[in-house]
């Protein structure tokens, strides 16, 4: 298919109301102005826009397909309206061209009334993320760098995993009837449970790992697995995840001395490991010495994996 000269003016109609269309369309305008002459304009028919009079009589039946309008008035709906924009827009053509081939243009017809079968539950979908963002948005940290985020995160994925620990243990501890277990992991689990709540008061719901299911489930199961073998398999655990933690910590003590961060941020991060430092002092003691090869190879199972789960929760 040749490409014209000079490109007539398209006006494209869009749906300003639609999470869906403005992301497309702003892509669309970004390809659009980076042309010397793309032939594309772009016109907000939603209700709450501000546009022609011309098309108000129109509206419903403009927004339930995708229209462009040609400037003698004349109007492509539909999968053809797509391949009349695409025609204009660098790294597109292809996808045109494909369309123009025998046939093709049914098949993206059908596609296309295939996706409008979804799209309600695409929009209630994309409009409750924007909702998430706007509230992340609203409570953003001033001066909270991504690399402090990230760490937040990792942070608050930890401390959901070590409330579960003891909630594990807690659990194996309470049907074995050992009064001394149990009482040392609810002490622990409420410093956990304090620690957790003050990292959600600066990581908003949107920004924290997406995994918290799996690092609940691996938490309890840290916990509740030692249990089983009796209270020095669970000290010794203890020991080895806050031995971690304390490293982890110092980490972002360090990173806060040298690059500085928002206020309040290092009192927390303190407060944090002076609690964690506590918890394995008071584990390592009760787990004495030394301790069996086995439980050391446990022990060095937990600490490598709370390493990846430290290295994935930043990023997921």
């Amino acid at each position: 298919m040749s490409q014209p000269a000079a490109f007539e003016t398209l006006t494209v109609l869009y749906d300003g109301g639609c999470p869906l269309c403005r992301r497309e369309i702003a892509h669309v305008k970004g390809l659009a102005e980076g042309r010397d002459h793309s032939g594309l304009c772009f016109v907000d028919i939603s209700s709450g826009a501000s546009t022609d009079e011309r098309f108000a009589a129109e509206r419903a039946t403009l927004l339930a397909r995708f229209h462009v309008q040609r400037p003698d008035g004349s109007r492509l709906d539909g999968a053809a309206a797509f391949v009349a924009m695409w025609e204009r827009l660098p790294g597109w053509r292809w996808l045109a061209r494909l369309a123009r081939l025998p046939g093709m243009l049914v098949v993206f017809e059908q596609a296309y009334r295939g996706f409008l079968h979804l799209r309600p539950a695409m929009q209630a979908v994309a409009r409750r993320l924007e909702s998430m963002q706007r509230k992340d948005s609203a409570h953003h940290v001033p001066g909270l760098s991504t690399h402090l985020e990230r760490e937040l995160r990792s942070d608050h994925a930890g401390e959901t995993g070590a409330v579960c620990i003891y909630r594990g243990i807690a659990s194996v501890a309470a049907w074995r009837h050992d009064g001394e277990l149990l009482a040392f992991a609810r002490r622990h689990g409420d410093s956990e449970a304090e620690h957790l709540r003050l990292v959600e008061e600066w990581l908003p719901p949107a920004r924290r790992s997406r995994l918290l299911v799996p690092w609940r489930i691996a938490g309890w199961l840290t916990g509740a697995l030692p249990a089983l073998f009796g209270r020095r398999s669970v000290y010794a655990t203890i020991a080895a995840v806050e031995t971690f933690v304390d490293q982890h910590y110092q980490q972002q003590i360090e990173h806060l001395h040298r690059h500085g961060g928002p206020d309040g941020l290092l009192p927390l991060l303190l407060r944090c490991q002076t609690d964690e430092r506590h918890h394995r002092d008071e584990a390592a003691a009760l787990a004495g010495t030394p301790v069996p090869i086995a439980l050391r190879a446990w022990c060095t199972v937990v600490g490598r994996g709370s390493a990846v789960a430290v290295v994935v929760a930043r990023r997921i």
